[in-house]
This record gives C-alpha cells, structure tokens and sequence, in this order.
C-alpha cells in the first residue's frame, strides 16, 4: 500500500512534511482526506479552519496517477468540507515554479491573490497565494 510520504516523496513540489506533522490531521488538528485507487492511496489532501477561510496545507497525487480526476475529487471534498462549516473562501500557497498546479488552481475557480517572497527553501522559491470564493459565502 502506497503511503502519504510515499507520495510525498515522489512529489518534491510539495510541502515536505514530517510524520508527525500527518499526526496532527488524525489528532483532528486538521482535516485530511486520501483518494484510492485499486487498493492503494493514490492521492490525498489536507486543510484547516483559520477563522471564516478553509486553509489548504498539502495536496498531492502520485504523479502516473495524475490527470484522472483524483485531485478535483480530493479538492471537492475539501471545498464541500469549508462549505459545510460556511468559509468564505479557500486559499493556499503553491511554488512560483509549479505550473501544472498553478493551471489545475485556475481551472478550479483559485485565483492568484498574492506573493511570499522566498517563502520555500530547497530551493529557495516564492510561494503565489491563490484564493477562491466559497458557493456559500
């Protein structure tokens, strides 16, 4: 069975989270969703309430997995999750470099609402902030 560090490995574009840091999401600190596929996880997705806003903290899909619907489906969940405790909008921070996520965001109703200077190491990048209105806002 392929773990989430497994896909996290195979996805250096992404947060580079510890095992603990995953802990949180069963703890309940946060909210984590995965998506299967023939009996191994495929893909997964984990957010957080900050106030009103669903904040999406690391999303991945393996990446010969990609191109199926398996992030739309992992990002619905966690859209029609914000939705259900009312958010007004969801954002996130996504590497200046990685254009298939920048166009998926796009192609989800994300829009580019601003820039963190070097805000990822390893190589040092700066993170575009993208934002999207809630239906229920």
């Amino acid at each position: 069975m392929t773990s989430t560090m497994e896909i996290q490995s195979a996805c250096p574009e992404i947060a580079q989270w510890t095992t603990r840091d995953y802990a949180r999401v069963v703890q309940g600190d946060m909210a984590g969703w995965v998506a299967e596929e023939k009996i191994e996880v495929a893909g997964f997705i984990v957010a957080r309430r900050v106030s009103s806003d669903l904040e999406i903290l690391n999303f991945a899909v393996r990446p010969e997995r990609r191109n199926r619907g398996i992030g739309a489906a992992l990002l619905r969940q966690a859209l029609d999750w914000g939705a259900a405790f009312h958010a007004e909008r969801a954002f996130l921070e996504v590497r200046a470099s990685n254009l298939a996520a920048l166009r998926f965001y796009e192609h989800n109703g994300f829009e580019m609402t601003g820039r963190r200077p070097r805000y990822y190491v390893s190589p040092i990048e700066d993170a575009l902030v993208f934002t999207a209105r809630l239906a229920s806002s």
